[in-house]
């Protein structure tokens, strides 16, 4: 088995705030920050700005202030991997995006795309994303939060 390729989006805003959303197919209250995979002719950077306007919304409200140096993985959970990219992958290796809004609050748009992954969004503080995803992410967020604290910005 193997890991799909993907990408993550820690987006920040001036206050140095994080944005995460709540997915709509997961009843529980996690909340995570914009991920998705990286489609077959795509770069690293397109399916990042392909996952931003269809997660998120925006297009070009955002600079890229970094990009991890290595990429970061997790597993899913062995009893959801049938279901999860139809038994196809055991997690998902990404590479990171750390990346400042320049807008405003009104330009999010979670319905951009025919399938929106999230329901609602918030801003929080950085640190607070290790209790509000999903248990199974945990040890990636704190890889990647690792990776934004040693950004030079």
């Amino acid at each position: 088995m193997k890991y799909r390729k993907g990408i993550g989006i820690f987006l920040v805003n001036s206050e140095k705030k994080l944005w995460v959303g709540k997915r709509i197919d997961n009843q529980n209250n996690y909340w995570q920050m914009p991920q998705g995979g990286i489609d077959k002719y795509e770069t690293e950077e397109q399916a990042m700005k392909r996952e931003m306007f269809e997660e998120v919304g925006i297009n070009n409200n955002y600079e890229i202030l970094g990009i991890s140096k290595k990429l970061l993985s997790y597993d899913l959970p062995k009893e959801i991997i049938k279901y999860v990219w139809n038994g196809k992958y055991i997690g998902q290796s990404q590479r990171w995006f750390f990346c400042k809004f320049i807008g405003k609050d009104s330009m999010f748009d979670l319905e951009k795309d025919d399938n929106p992954e999230f329901c609602k969004w918030k801003w929080i503080e950085p640190t607070q994303c290790i209790n509000e995803v999903v248990p199974f992410k945990r040890a990636l967020y704190e890889e990647v939060l690792k990776e934004y604290k040693n950004l030079k910005i």
